[in-house]
């Protein structure tokens, strides 16, 4: 099986992950900071993640509402995933990401991680969460 890049998109973060060879682990990469909304910027740099990682697949995480509608991030994170498939040969699956910055954020107040790091790896973290639960899902 071939690596799958998980993404957390934020207005001015990016969380990531990657999977192991086998597609059975995420590991978190890193937190990519951007100016908000310069999403054509972020874009670029998850070209080049691709190409460093080989990936063909890309989770990116759609943020509904707890009642499942679509709101404005929602459409942000559908816009991405049209530039994403036009900039590069990638299919990029949209997973529901609700509940995932909270997971991350508990697992890591678990950790006794202080707020400042915390605040750094987060998102990192939440892509974790949302690429392990693709690959759960999809063994």
């Amino acid at each position: 099986m071939q690596r799958v890049l998980g993404l957390d998109l934020g207005s001015r973060t990016c969380g990531v992950a990657v999977s192991d060879e086998l597609g059975m682990l995420a590991h978190g990469v890193e937190t990519y900071r951007f100016s908000e909304n310069a999403y054509k910027k972020c874009a670029f740099h998850i070209q080049s993640l691709v190409e460093k990682y080989q990936v063909h697949t890309i989770v990116l995480g759609l943020p509904k509402h707890m009642n499942g509608d679509l709101g404005e991030r929602a459409q942000i994170s559908i816009d991405f995933k049209k530039r994403l498939e036009e900039m590069m040969d990638v299919e990029v699956i949209l997973e529901d990401e609700r509940m995932t910055t909270v997971i991350a954020t508990q697992a890591l107040l678990m950790g006794d991680v202080s707020r400042k790091k915390r605040k750094q790896v987060v998102d990192k973290m939440a892509a974790v969460e949302i690429l392990q639960g693709y690959l759960d899902k999809n063994k």
